[in-house]
């Protein structure tokens, strides 16, 4: 399932609705691997996320990411594996500088400690999305009004 197929998962789930709770239980149920075959290759791994196998391996190569291999040498992406790289794929997606993403990761190496320090560089995060957000409708809105000045159809059925 590339990560088209997650979004459209993801947005049906939530229907309508702007509960943040909603919200987060749609994230948990998408980032299961309950319906993932794990051990997976790097190019089953690369095509359910819609990155290249270069990427993953540069994951690999920054510290983000401990992958194992099988007996050819080949790298098997196991089931905690494919959780943590939807979450880091969908950080980088959102914008999240590579340090911040390899400071969070060791964060999360160290255990439970660093659970406060690590929500704070979410929290941050998220104002940081919720800031581009605005600035993408405003944008979007500007867009949408030059379209029409120059007699086109806007909105979402064009």
């Amino acid at each position: 399932m590339a990560t088209d197929e997650l979004m459209q998962r993801a947005l049906a789930m939530l229907g309508d609705e702007d509960d943040v709770a909603a919200s987060v239980e749609v994230i948990h149920r998408l980032a299961g691997v309950g319906d993932i075959e794990a051990p997976m290759s790097i190019a089953e791994v690369a095509d359910l996320l819609d990155v290249s196998p270069h990427t993953l391996r540069y994951y690999e190569r920054a510290g983000l990411i401990e992958v194992g291999r099988d007996s050819n040498g080949y790298r098997i992406y196991d089931a905690e594996a494919v959780r943590r790289l939807v979450f880091l794929t969908r950080m980088r997606l959102s914008g999240m500088p590579m340090r911040d993403l390899q400071h969070y990761s060791e964060l999360v190496d160290l255990g439970e400690d660093t659970v406060p320090e690590r929500l704070d560089i979410l929290i941050e995060h998220r104002d940081t999305i919720r800031r581009r957000l605005r600035e993408l409708t405003l944008s979007l809105a500007a867009t949408e009004y030059k379209i029409a000045t120059y007699g086109g159809r806007t909105g979402p059925d064009v």
